[in-house]
């Protein structure tokens, strides 16, 4: 069985172990996310990394009007679900509304709130209001210190169990920076940070009807953010990224990702 709310969130803040939020971009059929789960649980297991599996029922937020977006609120749950019952991992989802939050909230143990829509209070609010963990996605439009007040929000509505993610700051056409020292200023805001690896390596819009990305700099950014002090990565993964249904030019092999994490591992334990 996936772990209580309260053993999950104690394994999130444990200082002594790397977490990892992973999983395709979104969902493409239930057997794709069960051999995602299985295979990164089966690692972290070995590697005693707290492990969140993560996926969409709804990709909102894509480029272009014809672009795959998912199964949907009602299928992916159910997707989500199994994984959950099965595999016994946590599972994590973004929400875009209220009412999505509170039906998510119903399989998900940790709630997402979209880079894009980080300053939306309803649904920080909502979110908040359902007694899950909730991850808030850096906008790539802010500066790490406004995040302050994101936070703010959510704490306000209640939320005391709450993790931060950095995913890249917009600079200029089709491209994002990062910059290191966003994971100590984050980290300032009293709950864990998360590095974003793979989203942070994406090139919004670079081929016109969808954004391309540099997947081989997301393991040289993952490096470098545990380096910084984070507490944990969120990577998108993908047997076959270059035959993924979104995201696919930024995300991670998954038979890299043993590897990956095993070096991620060893820089986490000699940061102060």
């Amino acid at each position: 069985m996936p772990k209580s709310a309260l053993q999950l969130w104690q394994s999130l803040t444990d200082t002594r172990r790397l977490s990892l939020i992973a999983g395709p971009c979104v969902i493409e059929s239930e057997r794709l996310c069960l051999k995602v789960a299985g295979h990164l649980d089966t690692v972290c297991r070995r590697l005693r990394i707290a492990y969140v599996f993560k996926a969409s029922y709804d990709k909102a937020n894509r480029t272009s009007g014809r672009s795959y977006r998912g199964p949907g609120l009602g299928a992916g749950l159910k997707v989500l679900a199994r994984v959950r019952a099965e595999l016994g991992v946590p599972v994590l989802t973004d929400v875009h509304t209220e009412d999505q939050a509170r039906a998510a909230a119903e399989v998900a143990d940790v709630l997402q709130i979209p880079a894009f829509l980080c300053r939306q209070t309803d649904l920080i609010s909502a979110a908040v209001a359902t007694g899950r963990i909730v991850n808030l996605k850096k906008g790539q439009f802010l500066s790490p210190v406004e995040m302050g007040q994101v936070v703010a929000k959510a704490v306000a509505a209640g939320g005391r169990r709450l993790l931060v993610t950095e995913r890249g700051t917009s600079f200029g056409y089709h491209n994002l920076v990062v910059d290191m020292r966003a994971i100590p200023i984050l980290r300032q805001l009293g709950f864990p940070v998360i590095f974003d690896a793979t989203h942070s390596v994406q090139l919004p819009g670079a081929r016109g009807e969808c954004s391309g990305g540099q997947r081989e700099f997301a393991p040289v950014l993952a490096r470098c953010a545990v380096a910084a002090g984070a507490d944990g990565v969120f990577v998108e993964t993908h047997p076959e990224p270059d035959r993924a249904l979104s995201d696919g030019p930024n995300m991670i092999p998954l038979g890299a990702m043993a590897r990956l994490l095993e070096g991620l591992l060893r820089l986490r334990q000699a940061v102060p």
